[in-house]
């Protein structure tokens, strides 16, 4: 286990990480002015659960991987791009995202709207680098299982991140309301959410590797 001043240190690191604006935060922002707050913290779970499937890769050197060899980090990348794709696509081609009731949302959209998160987190082929150049930075052989230590590290920066997204998340929320609008501009929700996974998209295929 890391020691505490270790700890502290990868924890001030976390919170400037997280409350720099990035691709993390801006799906997430415009899930829940779009949707609505309990989207957001779908979105947001799912991503934190993605960051601990990173951290375990990472300690299995499964990360090392995209590191090392191209073609499986281009491969990772470009099949994220398509998924990111395929969202906006669906996205435009459902009905009105202001007309979805709660109950519906219940029934139809949560473990969707989870696995969307888990799935871009996933697909990032540059977390996973992040993962594996930041972490190893706070671990010491000497001090018990490095899987153990990734974990607690994961833990805290999604502990960290859920306050800085959860204020992210409570503010885009009261959006919601106001995309309430005239018949004719009911799917701008829709066309907003769908620029983004496009924007998110185009940011993976095109910006640099690391």
């Amino acid at each position: 286990m890391p020691d505490f001043s270790t700890l502290i240190l990868f924890a001030s690191a976390a919170l400037i990480l997280t409350a720099t604006p990035g691709p993390d935060m801006i799906l997430i922002a415009s899930r829940s002015a779009s949707q609505g707050r309990v989207s957001g913290f779908l979105t947001y779970f799912g991503i934190a659960i993605g960051t601990y499937c990173h951290a375990i890769a990472a300690a299995l050197g499964l990360a090392q991987l995209l590191k090392t060899v191209p073609t499986a980090y281009e491969f990772v990348r470009w099949v994220g791009c398509a998924y990111l794709i395929y969202l906006a696509v669906k996205t435009l081609r459902t009905d009105a995202l202001s007309g979805v009731s709660t109950k519906a949302m219940m029934r139809v959209a949560k473990l969707r709207i989870f696995l969307q998160g888990l799935a871009t987190n996933l697909l990032n082929p540059k977390m996973a680098l992040f993962v594996l150049a930041l972490f190893p930075q706070f671990t010491t052989p000497g001090h018990g299982s490095i899987m153990l230590q990734m974990l607690v590290l994961a833990t805290i920066l999604n502990v960290v991140g859920f306050t800085v997204n959860g204020l992210v998340i409570l503010i885009f929320g009261r959006v919601k309301h106001g995309l309430r609008l005239a018949p004719k501009f009911a799917k701008f929700p829709n066309y907003f959410l769908a620029s983004v996974f496009s924007g998110l998209a185009f940011r993976l295929a095109f910006g640099a590797r690391r």
